[in-house]
């Protein structure tokens, strides 16, 4: 993807199609928007996924109030105010669009009626694409991401993709699977009668 052709949104449908066979776009550090589609890939084996003990203390205590969908764009917006991001103002428009499309959801955390934590991605059938997450306070991501995991057990979810492992998401409960393994597993979430 060339960065001087994509100064505008990505389309729904373009979106829709990639995410289908497996890809998904970032923001590079040249401004440039690229397809990835990495081998391995990380997933959330989603069976049997919950919080710890301590998270669930830690949430009890913090006494967060979780949402779903009623805060997206505060929530994109959060995630993209890091020094590295790899979220622009097209991923943005982009993901808007596929919110709007019934496409992309977010689970929010507040503490009164401030947004201190979050967890947005795509929805296709069986399968959830997780995008990015933040927190304002400690635990209030987390919050989000095990609210996010309950819904899509409860929803008959099969597949929770994260892209890329990296030590908070290995920590959460991410591993790596190879690429092949990825697809056919992302096949069968597709087959499935699911919704978010």
């Amino acid at each position: 993807m060339n960065g001087s052709d994509t100064l505008e949104a990505i389309p729904v449908a373009e979106l829709l199609l990639a995410y289908g066979s497996g890809r998904f776009p970032m923001c590079h550090d040249d401004g440039e928007l690229y397809w990835h589609d990495p081998d391995p890939r990380a997933i959330f084996p989603l069976a049997g996924l919950v919080p710890n003990k301590r998270a669930i203390r830690a949430f009890r205590k913090a006494d967060f109030i979780l949402t779903r969908n009623k805060a997206f764009e505060g929530v994109i917006r959060a995630c993209a105010e890091r020094e590295e991001t790899w979220i622009d103002e097209r991923l943005i428009t982009s993901y808007l669009a596929m919110h709007t499309a019934g496409f992309a959801h977010s689970v929010e955390s507040w503490s009164g009626d401030e947004l201190v934590g979050g967890i947005y991605g795509v929805s296709l059938r069986g399968a959830f694409f997780g995008e990015s997450m933040f927190s304002k306070v400690p635990n209030a991501g987390k919050a989000a991401f095990f609210a996010l995991v309950a819904h899509l057990q409860r929803q008959g979810h099969v597949l929770f993709d994260t892209q890329y492992l990296n030590d908070f998401t290995q920590q959460l409960g991410a591993v790596e699977i190879p690429r092949d393994r990825f697809r056919k597993q992302l096949d069968a979430a597709l087959d499935l009668d699911a919704h978010f």
